[in-house]
């Protein structure tokens, strides 16, 4: 946090209560995030900046009386493209909610658009009342194992490294390129730690050599662990552990046990990947916090780790606590179990109230023509939809409901004319991921099981990492509709039932993001989950969110890339054929 003199020598006066504060917050219970202990005293603060705890007058005064004060809250890893808003919408979602702070990693739209993604996403966030810092995107494409829409190597990466909220290098999902000591992926790494960044990591399935490998190449954090002895492992090496909850990875009541008040400072919060409902109805770090605390975590300790943890994680000096020499980013809770922010307050001024903004300034978005008209297929027709098979066993995509994480598993399924046949009776359906970027003509098909997919199709161009259309259907009819329309809306989400379309999302932003308000983006979602219901699909988890990873093919254990059925853990294609 820099200073010029003339206004270091103000908050050192008010400081020293020669001078009154601007704004003095009195009566409150302030949260001391250091100690894990209430504070009764008042809060000077002077320019934006809290610069006295004790006894202080102020020009204006807060009454926080009964009120409990805490430090406003830090995702300290989330996409903002999973919300399917501008950054500048996505503001007016969390700062209400008492989360001020996100860091970043655009890797979704930079898997689109490359370089134009990432300048869009950082102008994007341009002085919004949300404090957007950005980790560059490391693997993009995550793998070399599926087609994205952009290549970025360290040269790419390195012009970014100058501007004053980018931290550092986002989450490392290429593990073999670490393991091998890639050249790219180490200019990557020095990259970053030239400018002393923070290095994300994304340790999957790793085991402990796994862990050593990426700590010996400086990686500090991981946020997808799924067990508790998982996160203890990595605590122990050193690591960061950020303990996700989002729409599809819901690990938060598997890792809390590992946290305990000796290790708790090496734990934070984040949502990486949340839905635009789920924000709206669940909340972001407010709602981790909650229910970390509904399953029996100490209310101080949770707060800490959403706020002073992370904040220290990230280098981010200058928030995380109430307390002198830090941003006065605060916000009033009637209690410690609820964790509803009454008032939000940033830089000493009050932003936010009883869950809405105070003030909205509505700017046209600026939207550079490479990031539309992104969806580009190649002679595609209901022909490029067989999968041949010579007997009656597949290798199979089983989802687990809530989890990033798919079983492998080989069945009998049902073959006619040596073709596979999708059977809604078993569960076993057909999975498309069709290129869009480039023209190629790539078409990967596999099998999935546990959809519970009753009838029609879904697409969508939300397919992680590198965005091509997925799509699952229950009829080659239904989905090859479901595709084509894909291309007609430019990108978004399409469901298809009888051969018509009865529910879209147009996101016209690289196939991520929609230009228009969230709750316009809001009601077109609620469409959708009304057309979903006529597809009598399961609601025991967001199909929508989990067919956007089942092109993931960082994730084990067996994924779809546009090039075909990809075994994470051998880190190879296979056949479909068992």
């Amino acid at each position: 946090m820099s200073n010029t003199k003339t206004t270091l020598k103000k908050q050192l006066a008010v400081a020293n209560k020669k001078i009154p504060a601007d704004l003095v917050v009195k009566n409150g219970k302030i949260i001391d995030v250091f100690t894990l202990s209430i504070i009764e005293a008042d809060i000077a603060i002077a320019d934006g900046v809290i610069v006295g705890i004790g006894q202080y007058d102020g020009n204006n005064v807060v009454d926080a009386k009964g009120k409990y004060i805490s430090p406003t809250f830090i995702d300290g890893h989330v996409h903002i493209e999973s919300s399917m808003v501008t950054p500048k919408e996505f503001s007016k979602l969390l700062v209400p909610r008492g989360v001020t702070t996100v860091v970043t990693d655009p890797h979704e739209i930079a898997n689109v658009s490359g370089k134009s993604g990432i300048e869009f996403m950082l102008q994007n966030s341009d002085s919004i009342p949300l404090d957007v810092f950005v980790n560059l995107p490391s693997s993009v494409p995550a793998t070399p194992f599926e087609s994205s829409g952009a290549v970025l190597k360290a040269t790419d990466l390195a012009p970014f490294f100058s501007h004053p909220r980018v931290l550092g290098l986002a989450e490392v999902m290429d593990f073999p390129a670490v393991r091998d000591g890639d050249d790219d992926m180490l200019d990557k790494l020095q990259a970053a730690n030239d400018v002393n960044g923070v290095i994300d990591g994304h340790g999957s399935g790793l085991d402990a050599t796994g862990v050593n490998i990426y700590r010996t190449a400086d990686i500090s954090t991981d946020h997808e662990c799924v067990t508790a002895e998982e996160a203890i492992e990595r605590i122990q090496r050193g690591m960061y552990v950020l303990i996700r909850q989002g729409s599809v990875a819901k690990d938060l009541k598997q890792l809390l046990p590992a946290v305990n008040e000796r290790n708790a400072r090496r734990f934070l919060f984040c949502t990486d990947d949340k839905h635009l409902d789920d924000l709206l109805t669940e909340g972001s770090i407010d709602y981790n916090v909650r229910f970390a605390i509904e399953l029996g975590l100490d209310p101080l300790i949770a707060i800490q780790m959403a706020s002073l943890n992370a904040a220290e994680c990230y280098g981010l000096k200058d928030r995380g606590a109430v307390a002198p020499g830090y941003k006065a980013d605060f916000i009033l809770l009637d209690d410690l179990t609820d964790i509803s922010a009454a008032h939000v307050y940033q830089n000493g001024e009050l932003i936010a109230e009883n869950g809405e903004m105070l003030s909205v300034q509505e700017e046209q978005i600026d939207l550079p023509t490479e990031l539309m008209n992104s969806v580009h297929l190649k002679n595609f027709s209901i022909k490029n939809l067989t999968i041949p098979l010579q007997h009656n066993h597949a290798n199979i995509i089983e989802i687990n409901p809530n989890s990033l994480i798919t079983n492998h598993i080989v069945e009998e399924v049902q073959v006619k004319q040596n073709e596979f046949q999708s059977s809604v009776e078993n569960d076993q359906l057909k999975m498309a991921v069709v290129e869009r970027h480039h023209l190629t003509g790539n078409i990967g098909l596999g099998i999935v099981k546990g959809f519970q997919l009753k009838d029609g199709a879904i697409a969508t161009t939300i397919a992680h990492d590198s965005h091509n259309i997925v799509a699952v259907g229950t009829n080659d009819e239904d989905l090859a509709k479901a595709i084509a329309a894909i291309e007609e809306i430019g990108g978004g989400i399409v469901i298809v039932k009888g051969n018509e379309v009865i529910g879209s999302l147009p996101l016209s932003i690289g196939g991520l993001m929609s230009p228009h308000p969230y709750n316009e983006v809001n009601s077109l979602l609620k469409q959708l989950h009304g057309a979903l219901h006529e597809l009598d699909i399961s609601q025991k988890f967001n199909p929508l969110l989990t067919l956007s990873f089942l092109s993931l093919p960082v994730i084990p254990c067996l994924k779809l890339t546009d090039k075909g059925l990809f075994n994470v853990k051998e880190f190879k294609h296979i056949t479909v054929q068992a």
